[in-house]
């Protein structure tokens, strides 16, 4: 593959919208082992909730994607790797990173795995907030971290 067309595919990867339109691969090799993936994410996006069982599967499921992303782009970013690659086997590569690109946005939006962690954070932030003020409106504690009073 020529440079300019090196240069060409990862602009593709990289560009903003770049998975409007695409499809999760039926079957992607993530580390080595064949992965459902079309089946897996719809799988999980059919329900209503994650169940907790279900939840490290998933987040397992996202870390590899995302390894295996970084590992398929680099690839293309490596000048003497790419420079073995044909022009279509560039874009084929280039599709399966859009592909999971996909598959990782249809499982990062799922709602309640996200939506727990954030009103966990958020419950904590309150916590904190609420800790804060009592400690200063009660004289136990001023802005610097002293005590108060005298």
């Amino acid at each position: 593959m020529r440079e300019f067309e090196r240069k060409q595919l990862l602009e593709r990867v990289e560009r903003e919208g770049a998975t409007l339109g695409a499809d999760i691969p039926d079957e992607i090799e993530v580390q080595g082992e064949t992965v459902e993936l079309h089946q897996f994410v719809f799988e999980i996006k059919r329900r209503d909730t994650v169940p907790p069982g279900e939840r490290e599967r998933v987040e397992e499921a996202k870390k590899n994607l995302r390894r295996e992303r970084l590992q398929r782009k680099q690839r293309l970013e490596d000048e003497a790797e790419a420079a073995d690659l044909t022009f279509a086997e560039g874009e084929e590569l280039v599709e399966s990173i859009i592909g999971i690109d996909r598959a990782l946005e249809a499982l990062q939006s799922l709602g309640p795995t996200s939506i727990e962690q954030e009103a966990k954070a958020q419950e904590a932030a309150d916590k904190k907030r609420w800790m804060k003020f009592l400690k200063q409106a009660l004289g136990r504690e001023d802005d610097t971290g002293k005590r108060g009073g005298y």
